[in-house]
């Protein structure tokens, strides 16, 4: 699957060339010191990258911050490529969208693309802060030092973890992707509430049952003999009525498409000036079962209430991600802005009702939103709570179970089980994480990230590029700022009253890529910016230790 690249992203793109080529001779040296196919992959692509170079080469003058913070994001991927020798396929750039599209999306003059850090000088960003530590690492022999100890783990991670803020209920794991070997474990088999770290369960479910290239498809049908248009909701969470669709499936696209192919039948009784009737207009959400409500309740600013039918999550207002008011009533929001769209091309409708679409209903026209690979993506980095769901009941429907809470926590067990997961004391209550009943250990979230990077599940390396880059992207963007780990820790955040989680990948100063669940639980609940701290300074210790 390649996933066309932004504008943005084009103009950026020399510049990171450009940083590839100083470093290439570090580049080589790491390349052969891994397996032969890696060492062709690499040859077969330097010469466009020359070319490319030499060719923007008399328009760059210096390398601006972006340069620094996109290479540091491009070589942190090298690394982990590295270490677990190559491990499935990235798309045509090398790097997944998460990342690459908020590297170009953030450009401006300056190359101001990260935000100020603290202590720079004046109103401009400092230098990407982990360049140093992932160029040093691409310049030695990439994981061919050993494993961290156990004893030396413990030695460092102990003493934060063990701290009294946390609470009473904590637990962590460490594991070295390479080998599969859990090189630290503190409760690393209590099952412990996870929070949004759910999501890489969920995450994972997901793409093992439905597939990377999955698309949920929204349908608008009519049904034969009568006049009655339905809009038939597939469950994508990202349909959007909005004029810039940002490449999501649009539902002023569909109404385009409707419109056509109404007026193209003649559909409706036909009116003055040769327009097409009025037809009647319903819409279905019976892809779903059970309660569409959300344990949390129904007025909740995280969530919208889970249909199979809405338009840029239920959303009140402008904004695509974080909390927001949401509307009581997603679907026939959704249905009423179709009518509305159809209305101005022409269709006049009667106010939607609910229906359910017959099997012999005739398709009109279909939008399709990104892969499920790009959703699992977004899902991850922005924390999202509306996708986590509805890819729940992706999973449900693709295993055959009820799309609901209940079949998407069967589903999600079902397919983890089918790989082999460690599932001692787990329970999938929803897909989001946020119902307190969801239950996960640090040794099946360390075992799901490893799975990640299995060579031989490529189809789950979205699950790897969609995690928040410390420092730099989604949820941890304004996290790490100017301190060890940042750019080198990619993580996911989990946070509920009482509840810290964290969970993800690094890469160590000897070149291992080890991934790590930290979880906390307090009652009464921890300063959550304390809790935060001491969970961002244990994933930096293992970036920093060495510990062999």
């Amino acid at each position: 699957m390649v996933v066309p690249e932004l504008r943005a992203w084009r103009a950026a793109r020399p510049h990171v060339v450009r940083v590839a080529r100083a470093v290439r001779p570090r580049l080589v040296r790491a390349a052969e010191a891994v397996k032969p196919p890696l060492v062709r992959a690499a040859e077969a692509v330097k010469p466009p990258l020359v070319r490319a170079t030499e060719a923007v080469k008399p328009l760059v003058k210096r390398p601006s911050t972006v340069q620094f913070t996109t290479g540091a994001a491009a070589l942190g991927l090298v690394v982990a490529a590295t270490v677990v020798t190559a491990a499935g396929p990235w798309d045509s750039t090398g790097q997944r969208t998460a990342e690459r599209d908020w590297a170009a999306s953030r450009e401006r003059a300056g190359g101001a693309d990260h935000g100020a850090v603290s202590g720079a000088s004046g109103k401009e960003p400092a230098p990407a802060p982990s360049a140093a530590s992932v160029l040093a690492g691409v310049g030695g022999a990439v994981g061919s030092a050993p494993s961290p100890s156990e004893k030396a783990l413990g030695g460092v991670l102990g003493p934060l973890l063990d701290d009294p803020a946390l609470g009473g209920g904590r637990a962590g794991a460490v594991v070295d992707i390479a080998t599969g070997k859990r090189l630290y474990g503190k409760g690393a088999d209590t099952a412990r509430t996870p929070a949004s770290t759910t999501k890489i369960a969920t995450a994972v479910a997901a793409l093992t049952a439905a597939g990377p290239d999955h698309r949920i498809a929204t349908r608008a049908v009519l049904e034969p003999g009568t006049e009655e248009v339905v809009l038939v909701g597939g469950g994508d969470p990202t349909l959007t009525a909005r004029k810039d669709a940002a490449g999501n499936a649009s539902l002023r696209a569909l109404a385009d498409d409707t419109a056509r192919a109404l007026k193209s039948r003649k559909a409706g009784k036909p009116e003055k000036g040769g327009k097409a009737g009025e037809v009647t207009l319903s819409y279905d959400t019976s892809l779903y079962a059970g309660t569409a409500v959300h344990p949390i309740g129904a007025d909740n600013t995280n969530l919208a209430r889970v249909t199979a039918l809405m338009a840029d999550e239920g959303r009140l207002d402008d904004s695509s991600s974080g909390p927001a008011g949401r509307s009581t009533d997603p679907a026939g929001d959704a249905a009423r802005k179709f009518a509305d769209l159809l209305h101005e091309r022409g269709i006049k409708t009667t106010v939607p009702g609910t229906s359910k679409a017959s099997d012999r209903a005739k398709t009109l026209a279909t939008v399709k939103s990104p892969p499920l690979s790009a959703l699992v993506e977004r899902m991850l980095t922005s924390s999202d709570n509306d996708i986590a769901e509805a890819l729940a009941r992706q999973t449900a429907l693709a295993a055959g179970e009820p799309a609901s809470f209940n079949g998407g926590g069967a589903a999600t067990r079902e397919q983890l089980k089918k790989l082999g997961l460690p599932l001692k004391g787990a329970k999938f209550a929803d897909g989001s994480g946020l119902d307190r009943a969801d239950k996960l250990t640090a040794d099946l979230l360390t075992a799901l990230l490893a799975k990640a990077a299995d060579p031989d599940r490529p189809e789950l390396r979205p699950v790897l590029t969609g995690l928040p880059v410390a420092g730099f992207t989604g949820t941890l963007s304004k996290r790490y700022a100017g301190r060890p780990g940042t750019g080198l820790v990619r993580a996911k955040t989990g946070t509920l009253t009482g509840v810290h989680t964290l969970a993800g990948t690094v890469v160590d100063t000897d070149g291992r890529l080890l991934a790590f669940a930290f979880l906390t639980e307090s009652d009464p609940p921890a300063n959550p910016a304390t809790a935060q701290q001491t969970l961002d300074d244990l994933a930096s210790k293992l970036a920093t230790c060495g510990c062999d």
